[in-house]
């Protein structure tokens, strides 16, 4: 398992991604298609996207202006991983980004905070078969 990013909600898109730019020497990149209803920005070191930042207004439940808003790690077995949380009594969400091919599932500690875990998928892993 390794750190795989961190995401940080801001009021202050513009401000907090030239932050990063600048004290870090990160690079902005596109974002996936599937989240850019999303306002936000993913900033990258060495051809990975390690800080994303998303919009907020710090309105509602569990949405601070100015927050992280969630960590996420890279593991392996993304099949067996959802097993082992579904064993476990943990809900989860799913998000498949077949263009950059990833498959992350959403779930939360037993206190609250947002964690990620993310698995390297293939074309073949978003290709709908028919149930046998």
């Amino acid at each position: 398992m390794q750190l795989d990013h961190v995401t940080i909600r801001t009021r202050n898109l513009a401000v907090t991604r030239d932050f990063f730019l600048s004290v870090f020497d990160l690079e902005e990149h596109e974002r996936p298609q599937t989240i850019k209803r999303i306002p936000g920005h993913w900033l990258y070191s060495d051809d990975r996207p390690i800080v994303h930042l998303i919009g907020s207004h710090g309105h509602g439940i569990d949405c601070a202006a100015e927050a992280f808003d969630h960590v996420a790690f890279r593991l392996h077995g993304y099949q067996e991983f959802k097993e082992k949380l579904r064993k476990l009594g943990i809900r989860y969400t799913c998000m498949d980004l077949p263009e950059i091919e990833e498959r992350r599932l959403f779930f939360r500690t037993p206190c609250g905070p947002l964690l990620e875990a993310v698995f390297a998928a293939s074309a073949h892993d978003f290709i709908d078969t028919p149930p046998k």
